[in-house]
Formats: structure tokens, sequence, C-alpha cells
């Protein structure tokens, strides 16, 4: 067992962790967030900088690296609403094992996390956050803040507000959204039997699969626009709750969709890119997961 070790930062430092790393948790008000995961071996790095307000506490003890301010606790962190203690910042960056388990808390600050293996959890208040090349589980709850993801391989669990979901390239895992008035727009090519499940009140869902799919699909809105690209499935009702409903392929895995009042999207991904990638800006090149090509369309 390793005794545990703490630095107080004040002013910029670079530190290298010589003890192994297995968790890394930061919580940060103001500034960036910037985690990178590695394979190359050597101490795990941190770079802090920029800082105004109070100092970064960073500590270390059995393989757990602590980076953030000892008033912001990560049990409730998405209570820490009071603006007063907001009035601080700093620029951190931390380079670690690429399979660190990992948790990243921002209120008001930018996170960036990428080339995790480990499970990785989010959470933010007013904050918004990139995650790039994540092979295991990911959690996402943010108050307000919108979370991008590319390249994701393991499984996303993603709660908010009324902060918006983007996800590009996304393959494997299972992908279950919750948000009152945000907004889902999801670019996805999932495993065998895996189980999409997106709900929202307000906001608008866009999901584009690739041709063929293998999904049971039931997706539905009560009062926003359906648009539905794929011949398989079929668009009902005139007045009131409009469905999409049908199977893709097989349809072992399964896709269910929801939102009261946002429009509803179900797009196809052109076979162009399928095939080899399919330069944009060529004849044939497709719509983006925001743009709903022709197909069958109830108002």
């Amino acid at each position: 067992m390793s005794a545990r070790t703490e630095w107080t930062v004040s002013t910029a430092r670079t530190l290298e962790i010589e003890e192994p790393v297995s968790a890394l948790t930061v919580r940060l008000v103001g500034g960036t967030v910037n985690v990178v995961g590695t394979s190359e071996g050597g101490p795990a790095r941190l770079e802090i900088s920029e800082l105004h307000g109070p100092p970064v506490e960073v500590s270390y003890e059995d393989g757990v690296l602590c980076v953030g301010y000892d008033d912001v606790q990560w049990k409730g962190f998405l209570k820490f609403l009071d603006r007063r203690g907001w009035n601080r910042s700093a620029v951190v960056s931390v380079t670690v094992p690429t399979t660190t388990r990992v948790e990243v808390g921002v209120v008001g600050a930018t996170a960036v996390v990428s080339g995790i293996a480990g499970r990785t959890e989010l959470r933010g208040v007013s904050g918004n956050s990139t995650l790039v090349g994540l092979s295991g589980p990911v959690r996402a709850d943010t108050v307000s803040g919108d979370v991008e993801a590319q390249a994701l391989t393991g499984s996303l669990e993603f709660n908010s507000v009324s902060g918006d979901l983007t996800v590009v390239e996304g393959a494997g895992g299972a992908v279950h959204a919750d948000s009152v008035s945000g907004d889902m727009v999801l670019d996805l090519d999932p495993a065998a039997g895996a189980e999409i499940d997106l709900t929202t009140i307000s906001g608008e869902i866009a999901i584009r699969l690739p041709d063929p799919a293998d999904a049971k699909v039931e997706a539905n809105t009560t009062t926003g626009v359906v648009t539905n690209a794929f011949d398989d499935l079929r668009v009902s009702g005139q007045w009131g709750t409009k469905r999409i409903t049908g199977s893709l392929g097989a349809g072992t895995g399964r896709l269910k969709a929801t939102t009261v009042s946002g429009a509803l999207a179900l797009l196809r991904r052109p076979a162009y890119e399928e095939a080899d990638g399919g330069p944009a800006g060529e004849p044939g090149d497709g719509p983006s997961p925001t743009t709903p090509p022709a197909g069958k369309k109830v108002l």
C-alpha cells in the first residue's frame, strides 16, 4: 500500500506520477480539462496552468490520482450551482495509461477525454464535453452542458436536463439517452444485438444507421414531424402520435426512440460511405445526420 502524497498547486506546474495510476478523478470549476490515454508506458503526467482563484489540490494514494478543489465534491456534483463559487478556473491536462478509470466533473468548464479504454464517467454543470476514441463504457450526466462523442466502441449512457448529445461514428455497445429538452443526433453502426434507447420530451431526435441495418424499430413522437428513409419500416398516425415501426435485417438489435414534441428522423447512411468512405463533395454525397433525406414524411 502506497503512502498518500499531496500537492497544493497555486502557480503553473507539471507533475510526473511515478507510481502506477489506475483511476483518475478531476473536479474543475472554470477553465479546461484534457485527459489523454496512452499505451506507451511511462509515468502519468499532470500539467496545471492558467490558474485563477484558489489553488488546485492534487493527491495520489493507492493508484488513485485526484485533481480539483476540496470544496467541490464528486457526490452531489450536479447540485453545485452556487455561482459565488465559480470565480476560479484552471487549465488541467493529464496523460494516463489507456486502461485508467476516469471520472471528470466540470462546472462552467470544457472537458475533452480521449483514448481511454477503462470506464469513463462525466458530470457537467454548464460545461461542454468532447469524448473521442473511448472503448470502455461511458456515462455522462449533465445539467445544461452539451456532449459530443466520436468513435465510441463501448456502451454509452447519457442523462441531461437541457444538454444536447451528438454521436459520430458510434459503433459497438448499447446507447441509453434521456433528456428533458436536449436534442439528440446520432450516427451509429451498432453491434449485433445492441439496444438503442432514446427519450426526450421537447428535443429533436435524428438517428442515422447503416444500410443494411439490423434492429427492431419502435420510434414515436406526439406532435413532431417524422422522417423515415427505410422502405422496410412503416410510418403510421395522421393525428396525435406518429410512429415508425418494423424490423431492419434480422431484427436482433433494438431501436427505441421517443420524443413528445420534437421532430423524429430515422436516416440511412449512403452506400458510398460503407464501401470506400466516399470523399466529401463527390457526386452522390449524402446528407449529414441533421439534414433529413428524401423519404416518407408525415406532417
